[in-house]
């Protein structure tokens, strides 16, 4: 979306784009994690370069 997070943890599981975004919805709505879960793997990403 807007950092980067959901092509970057696609291209790593091997998976779309578009469907690691779908989850990131999912998680917000139901569980409430989903923007926190964002910014944890952001941060996983940055550091991991």
């Amino acid at each position: 979306m807007i950092l980067g997070v959901s092509g970057w943890l696609g291209e790593k599981m091997g998976i779309q784009e578009s469907h690691v975004r779908i989850g990131f919805v999912v998680a917000f709505f139901l569980f409430g994690t989903g923007v926190a879960l964002y910014i944890i793997l952001w941060i996983v990403k940055v550091l991991s370069k």
